[in-house]
């Protein structure tokens, strides 16, 4: 039961990563979301794939 919950979190989180990167990472902290904002503005696909990389490391 508990990876289920795990699994449908990390669905919407990749969802939210696609469409809007600065709000999918923001529990990373400041800077995660200061670099995905500002990859953002230089384009979607850059802040989009940043986000992805920073939501798929443990750390």
């Amino acid at each position: 039961m508990h990876q289920s919950k795990y699994i449908a979190m990390s669905f919407w989180r990749v969802l939210l990563a696609i469409l809007f990167p600065p709000l999918a990472v923001i529990g990373k902290g400041c800077g995660s979301i200061l670099i995905v904002f500002l990859l953002t503005l230089c384009g979607w696909v850059p802040g989009v794939i940043a986000a992805l990389i920073i939501l798929n490391n443990p750390n």
